[in-house]
Formats: C-alpha cells, structure tokens, sequence
C-alpha cells in the first residue's frame, strides 16, 4: 500500500467541538509489516467525553519484547482478542463520519486506514485534526514535541502512556491547552 496514494480525508487546522480522539498501539512502525495491537478512540461532543470504543486486538504474529516493554501489552492480553477485520470494522462503525483527532495522527490514519481497506474494502475517509501541529507552532522552547513532553509543559498526567485508551484522554487534555493558548496569542 505505500506505493499507493492514500485516498484519505483531509488534514485541518481547526478546533472542533465535536470529534473523536484516535490512538492505536502496533507491533512496529510500518503498516505494510507490522500490526495494530488495540485500538482506541473517544468521542466528544460540545467538547465533553460522551463514549469510549476501546479494544485489544489479536496479532497474527508474536508482539516484539520491546513493544510488550513499551506498552505492557503481551501476547496473553490479546489472544482471546478480536481478529482485526472485526476490530477494525468495530472501530469504523464507532468513529462513523465524526472529525478524527490524534496527536502525530497521520501514524494512526495510516494503520487504520490499509486494514480497513485491506479487511473490507472500504476508504477511511473522515477528515482529521493533529494535535502535534498545534504543539509545533505554539510550543517552539520545548526540547521536543512528544506528546508525553507537551503533556507535561502542561501539568497533564501521563501516567498509563503508551496505552491506546489513555493515549486518547492524554491528547485531548494537550489539545484543550493548546487551543487556549492558541487562541489567547490570536486575540493579543
């Protein structure tokens, strides 16, 4: 699929109130090689959490030692998991045509997107908002722009990082901070 373009939704820089805040955790970083472990996604609606889609997802191969170390996610929590055309599939329906938000999104779209046309055939194509631009343009001092460094500039908790569920709820509190800020340096 890399050599493929991608026939995805569109990248916006805008503050929506309604969306749905995506994450997922894979055994590696290509979406041609590697897999999605869980996924995550969390719905707001006027800004508030209104519903949570969280699943494991069952690997075909052994999840690597050093995901399992960064995740805590091991081969015994996902064997009872779905497979992922029903994971992903479940997921698609949870998301229906809402605003996708992430931070370094483009990583999760990707995945999400070759195993939902690969499994069904069908384009993910719902439009979406990276919340790592917003740090970009607006947190130029910080050493970098991990979301685990921009939560801490904000005195968010991370503790249960590297989880799909609280990845979720870590890049919506960064979001709320960064529009407010974002929008504080427009009306100077």
């Amino acid at each position: 699929m890399g050599s493929i373009k991608r026939r995805k939704g569109k990248s916006r820089i805008e503050f929506p109130e309604d969306y749905c805040v995506v994450d997922i955790e894979t055994t590696g970083l290509d979406p041609e090689t590697c897999e999605i472990i869980e996924i995550a996604a969390v719905r707001y609606r006027n800004g508030k959490k209104s519903a949570v889609f969280s699943t494991f997802v069952k690997p075909e191969r052994h999840i690597p030692e050093f995901i399992t170390g960064m995740t805590g996610i091991d081969d015994t929590m996902v064997e009872n998991a779905p497979d992922i055309k029903t994971a992903i599939l479940d997921f698609y329906n949870f998301a229906g045509s809402d605003m996708l938000m992430g931070y370094n999104v483009n990583f999760d779209i990707n995945f999400l997107y070759d195993n939902l046309l690969r499994c069904h055939g069908i384009y993910l194509q719902n439009d979406f908002v990276d919340v790592l631009r917003f740090s970009r343009k607006v947190l130029t001092l910080l050493p970098d722009r991990r979301q685990t460094t921009v939560a801490a500039h904000y005195g968010i908790e991370i503790a249960g990082a590297h989880r799909a569920a609280r990845d979720c709820e870590i890049c919506n509190a960064c979001y709320i901070c960064l529009r407010d800020e974002m929008r504080r340096q427009e009306a100077m």
